[in-house]
């Protein structure tokens, strides 16, 4: 699911949250900077949610700009007891060749 060029590189990761610590978490994710997509599953792998995040706003204010969605999963939170978040990553050129050094 990976997907690579010349200025980035994405990587998916799957984590298994409880309903009650989702919003939290995701709040978590969205701070780290390097968050692509958010994708909200049922344990049984049925979408509930996807969330994408595009660069610009992985920078700036994202928690009050996703704070709709947050409340929303808050709300669908409440209702489950766990569910699978597929984590998209990028890692940019830059942040590349801060690692090689």
């Amino acid at each position: 699911m990976a997907r690579a060029s010349k200025k980035e590189k994405t990587w998916v990761e799957e984590i298994e949250v409880a309903g009650s610590e989702l919003v939290g978490r995701i709040k978590e994710l969205i701070a780290e900077g390097n968050v692509r997509r958010l994708i909200i599953k049922r344990p049984d792998g049925k979408l509930l949610i996807e969330i994408p995040l595009t660069a610009g706003v992985m920078v700036g204010g994202v928690v009050t700009i996703v704070a709709p969605v947050l409340a929303a999963l808050g709300a669908m939170a409440a209702l489950l007891v766990r569910v699978k978040v597929q984590v998209e990553h990028v890692e940019t050129k830059s942040r590349q060749r801060r690692r090689k050094s």
